[in-house]
């Protein structure tokens, strides 16, 4: 009789560890699909012409804000692309319209972004643009919807805000608290 009761409890233990580890098993969770925006957001047009990278809004110190991307004429079909316009969260991004050659590329981002960023010279088909846009209280680390539109249609992404990199070497940490 001891046995059969030392098995029931065996079987039930083992019965419930079962139950409880497949609560999540197969579910579908809200980051199972999500990457992280550590390089910005990225999204293809539907018909896979014209892609867009590393989308993010950048906000500095003084609380302006542009938009950094990089945006890719990748039609096979040797045809020559236009960014008409971008807007995030309905607010229009200044900046120059582009025309995107075959596996070229245009980089968009704020002056002193531009002006920080290493720019390669005499290599493919690369074309710088600044951006600004208005800053409508944006929360670094929030998410704003960008729509970049091009001739072939629009191309839609979630950015995430941030502020811009700091260039290495040029930020120290205090290591001890100043007194008071």
């Amino acid at each position: 009789m001891k046995s059969l009761k030392s098995a029931g409890i065996i079987s039930a233990a083992a019965l419930s560890a079962l139950a409880l580890a497949s609560c999540s098993a197969g579910q579908i969770t809200q980051t199972s699909s999500q990457v992280a925006a550590v390089n910005g957001a990225s999204a293809d047009s539907e018909d896979g012409t014209v892609a867009v990278r590393d989308v993010t809004v950048v906000v500095d110190e003084e609380g302006d804000a542009a938009l950094k991307f990089t945006a890719i004429n990748q039609d096979p079909s040797m045809t020559e692309h236009t960014l008409d316009s971008v807007e995030v969260d309905g607010a229009a991004v200044e900046m120059d319209s582009a025309t995107l050659g075959r596996d070229c590329v245009l980089v968009g981002d704020s002056a002193e972004g531009l002006d920080s960023m290493p720019q390669a010279e005499n290599t493919g088909c690369i074309e710088y643009t600044e951006t600004s846009l208005p800053n409508d209280d944006f929360a670094i680390g929030g998410n704003l919807p960008v729509v970049f539109s091009f001739d072939t249609g629009e191309v839609e992404v979630t950015a995430t805000i941030a502020a811009p990199q700091q260039t290495p070497g040029t930020f120290v940490r205090d290591s001890v608290p100043e007194a008071h």
